[in-house]
């Protein structure tokens, strides 16, 4: 942005040398701390600016989109233009709802447009676009956390009523091998092999039912990720291109650093496996999001979760009819799947106090992950825990 206006002092405070001087705040900080989609446009249809946000909607850099024209980002049909044409006309603000924003980089996005007049500089506007409401938004991210605890139920369901009865079955089945003619033979090693069958899927889910406290520590985000695409790209995603979009300066999440690798090496492996086999790419970024409190049903605790991590495919999307349930167990589209690993990343990151929510487009699906930031105190609260919970009074 070409300058940034000083900002007026309270009332009441003087401005004389002697006083303390609050520090100049910076617009494009600002702005890029929105949630939202900001765009800066000038009178001559040229965009000046463009959030973190805006990158990510239109997927592209501040220097690919800034000095472009809006036409060449948006078609000259767009709603978008009849706003901006509004705003010149003499409009302080107009929105609309229900706006189509369609590009062959993102696919189709239903969005509120709102378009505003800066006045400094006089023929500039602000362009925010809201791709959802945030009552949805939220609905959204806390969808993980009761598919979490109906397979954390079922789970401990399973090892009850199944495993027993099975260990009788394969025992039985393996008495009767004994004495039976060889073409009986055969169906009793297919039930012995159904029985192992099933019993190994419910081992899977055995770790849904395992309640003992998380150990948790500092825990560089960055590492896990590297570490995690590393594995990725000797195995199942050699053919896929990776693109990183790292904030350097995000402390640290406070987490367990098996686990966190446990969730993205499963988000990755179904976004290797969603990509396209020729052009299919991943992109991973952190971000810091200022001020995002999420407040739990049910209570007054409000989660302080200021990093969110992203993972996003180029593939075709995640069918309409499954996005409503992806996080329970046995949901999948995959031919082989057993539909846990979505089930499994929705524990772990209940766990950790944090929340998963995504969006799915043609050619673009994104998983965003928030999670809690460490501090000094949880780790001297840590310390306590493994004395056994004795402090000092």
């Amino acid at each position: 942005m070409d300058s940034v206006p000083t900002a007026t002092p309270p009332r009441g405070r003087s401005r004389s040398s002697g006083a303390a001087r609050l520090p100049k705040v910076d617009a494009s900080m600002v702005l890029n701390g929105l949630p939202d989609p900001v765009l800066v446009v000038d009178g001559g249809g040229e965009i000046r600016f463009v959030n973190a946000e805006a990158q990510e909607f239109f997927d592209l850099s501040s220097s690919a989109m800034e000095g472009m024209p809006l036409t060449e980002l948006l078609p000259p049909d767009s709603p978008v233009m009849g706003l901006i044409e509004q705003v010149r006309r003499g409009s302080r603000r107009v929105s609309q709802e229900g706006v189509i924003i369609d590009t062959p980089r993102i696919g189709p996005h239903h969005v509120t447009v709102q378009v505003a007049g800066m006045g400094d500089p006089a023929d500039h506007m602000l362009l925010t676009i809201h791709e959802r409401s945030i009552a949805r938004k939220i609905d959204k991210s806390l969808t993980h956390r009761h598919a979490a605890r109906s397979v954390t139920a079922m789970a401990a369901m399973l090892a009850h009523e199944v495993k027993n009865p099975l260990s009788g079955i394969r025992g039985a089945a393996q008495l009767l091998e004994e004495n039976a003619h060889e073409q009986d033979r055969v169906l009793t090693r297919l039930i012995c092999d159904e029985a192992d069958r099933i019993v190994a899927l419910v081992n899977r889910m055995e770790v849904f039912s395992d309640e003992r406290p998380l150990e948790r520590s500092d825990v560089n985000i960055h590492t896990v990720l590297e570490h995690v695409r590393n594995v990725a790209q000797s195995g199942f995603a050699r053919k896929i291109r990776f693109i990183e979009r790292y904030d350097p300066s995000l402390p640290a999440v406070y987490g367990n650093r098996d686990q966190l690798v446990q969730v993205f090496l499963n988000l990755i492996k179904n976004a290797a496996e969603a990509a396209p086999e020729k052009g299919g790419e991943i992109t991973l970024t952190t971000a810091y999001q200022h001020g995002v409190r999420m407040a739990l049903p049910g209570g007054d605790t409000r989660l302080h979760l200021p990093l969110q991590v992203s993972v996003q495919d180029n593939g075709d999307g995640i069918p309409e009819d499954l996005q409503t349930n992806l996080f329970d167990p046995f949901v999948t589209s995959k031919v082989n799947g057993t539909g846990l690993g979505l089930a499994l990343v929705a524990k772990l990151i209940g766990d950790h106090g944090g929340t998963i929510e995504f969006d799915s487009q043609p050619r673009r699906t994104v998983f965003k992950v928030s999670l809690p930031m460490y501090d000094e105190s949880q780790n001297s609260q840590n310390i306590v825990r493994a004395k056994g919970g004795r402090g000092t009074r």
